[in-house]
């Protein structure tokens, strides 16, 4: 306490001094240059319903005007300690894509289609370089999900966070036809349940990530099936809102999980009903070199791996069994690796609703 008002206690030459916001820690100009970097990258975004976006008080929105009964879908997210591995490597470029892709790939889920996305960046001191590395990615990734840049916060706050790290939130808007919401309440048994591959670990698991590799004293340059280590746990969160859209076109979808905090066996089970339940085939899709790199260094348990890593499934679609080919040629013209990973079957008492065999 006594040092802290000794830090706030002006001495009598202090006192005649005229302060400003600069010396207190926030430089007002650093905010206005980094909107002027980041307005290029905003405007690439920009969809016909944006009225006004990047530079007002609030971002304005119309609702497209294909929808008979529009129903707005929202998501929140975050990057999590993913953040700690790109301060460590200082490599801000593709952290964006994350924070995007975390809710668009959400709201997804109910069959929305991302309109907007809002984001919230807080540091100690704005670096305006790493600042506008970040942006320029959300752009990115926004670009990915068909959704504009609308708008944001950037909070410069001396003293909450220790020299070059900032936090991120993401803030996703879609839109739904109310008849056309994605629910799972359809789902029966022997439907296909088809998995999407991932890009990697996405933004989940990471605090195990960085466990496993301060644990083993592993240097991120380590070769990883012939990629460094850092490639792959920095690879972007894969974005799957164009593909799956473009398959709810033409074929009537189920159930959609994306595959987050959990894994497969807490995710896949939140849109199945009380009666129903998948067992997954492990050797229905093959585990990707970086997470039998994890299970081998932090001798994982496989049920641990399962909960905590999409271990290679990044979303699941669930269809009716006649549609299971067609869909699966469908996300494979849209550039996506998918894999019939098992059916849809009926629950016996006390039987989980996700298990592995």
């Amino acid at each position: 306490m006594l040092s802290v008002l000794r830090e706030l206690t002006l001495s009598q030459s202090d006192v005649s001094k005229s302060l400003t916001y600069r010396e207190a820690g926030v430089d007002i100009d650093a905010g206005e240059a980094l909107v002027d970097n980041i307005k290029p990258y905003a405007k690439r975004t920009l969809r016909p319903e944006v009225l006004a976006g990047i530079g007002g008080f609030g971002a304005l929105c119309r609702i497209p005007a294909n929808y008979r009964e529009p129903v707005l879908v929202s998501g929140t997210d975050g990057v999590g300690t993913k953040l700690k591995l790109a301060f460590e490597l200082d490599r801000h470029d593709t952290i964006g894509i994350d924070l995007v892709a975390m809710s668009v790939n959400d709201i997804l889920v109910q069959g929305a289609e991302p309109l907007f996305f809002l984001d919230y960046f807080a540091c100690g001191k704005l670096d305006v370089a790493t600042a506008t590395a970040v942006v320029k990615g959300i752009a990115a990734g926004c670009e990915q999900a068909g959704c504009a840049l609308i708008g944001g916060e950037t909070a410069e706050m001396p003293g909450m966070y220790p020299p070059g790290e900032y936090d991120l939130a993401g803030f996703a808007v879609g839109v739904v036809e109310r008849s056309r919401i994605i629910d799972g309440s359809t789902i029966a048994p022997g439907d296909a349940v088809l998995g999407l591959a991932s890009s990697g670990a996405h933004s989940n698991g990471y605090s195990l990530i960085r466990r496993i590799i301060a644990h083993n004293q592993v240097e991120l340059s380590t070769q990883v099936a012939g990629q460094p280590l850092s490639t792959l746990i920095l690879a972007p969160t894969r974005i799957y809102v164009k593909p799956v859209l473009q398959l709810m076109s033409t074929i009537p979808v189920k159930g959609l999980a994306h595959i987050t905090g959990g894994g497969l066996v807490d995710n896949v089970p939140r849109i199945l009903s009380e009666a129903l339940c998948v067992r997954l085939e492990r050797g229905s899709w093959p585990l990707p070199p970086l997470f039998e790199w994890l299970q081998s260094q932090g001798n994982v348990a496989e049920a641990e791996m399962l909960r905590v890593f999409n271990c290679g499934i990044g979303m699941v679609v669930i269809v009716a069994p006649e549609h299971a080919a067609a869909a699966s040629e469908s996300l494979r013209a849209a550039g996506e690796t998918v894999w019939q990973i098992c059916a849809v079957r009926a629950r016996t008492p006390g039987e989980d609703q996700t298990f592995v065999a």
